[in-house]
Parts: C-alpha cells; structure tokens; sequence
C-alpha cells in the first residue's frame, strides 16, 4: 500500500512548512488527486489518519479534491473531459487522444493554518 508513504510524505512537507512559519498548527490539507495518479483516495485518507496520529498534526484534515481525466483532442482541437479511463477517445468526435492534460495529478494546494 503505497499510500502509507504518501501520506508520510505529506505530513512531513506540512510538518516542515509548520515549523518555517515558526510553529502554527495546521488545521487542513488540501489536496489534487487525479483519477490517473494511481492513488486510491479512501486508503490515503485511511493512511494520512493513521500516520498522523500522534504527529503535530493529529486531527488535522485531508481535504481532497478530484480531477477528472482531461484530455486534448487534435480533431476538435479543444480540452474534453473523458467520460471513463477505459476509453481514451473525445466524447464528442470519437478520436483517439492521447494527450493528457489534466488526471495525473498528486498536489497540495493549500495548508489552513491557524496560530
């Protein structure tokens, strides 16, 4: 379960910034998660739960925000949103696109911090 590890990962970059800004408490993370980033979301707020305990940021929050699979599609030429990841085509025209714009996402955005 690789989401142990991220969850670490996380704690200790907000840990980090926490004491850069002289010791606040950090109330929530905020987070982008692609549907492409290869994160299962219930088991990194399951992990981000149990690595934080007991940490400096017990009780604080994960707060996750989704993104879906955005692609460019050269026949419209224009971003769509794909209607599943098991179909890599424009959900308008029906060409093949393989490039990916937004999906892979895995970003924090945002620390709420209080003093």
């Amino acid at each position: 379960m690789h989401e142990l590890s991220i969850a670490m990962s996380i704690l200790e970059m907000a840990e980090e910034e926490a004491e850069r800004r002289g010791g606040v408490r950090i109330d929530a993370i905020h987070l982008k998660l692609g549907a492409l980033s290869g994160v299962v979301e219930d088991a990194l707020q399951s992990s981000y739960e149990i690595a934080s305990y007991g940490s400096a940021l017990n009780g604080s929050r994960l707060l996750i925000e989704n993104v879906p699979v955005t692609v460019y599609c050269p026949n419209c030429c224009m971003e769509r949103k794909l209607k599943s990841i098991q179909n890599f085509s424009c959900p308008e025209c029906g060409v093949l696109t393989p490039h990916v714009v937004h999906g892979r996402e895995l970003e924090v955005t945002a620390l709420e911090i209080s003093e």
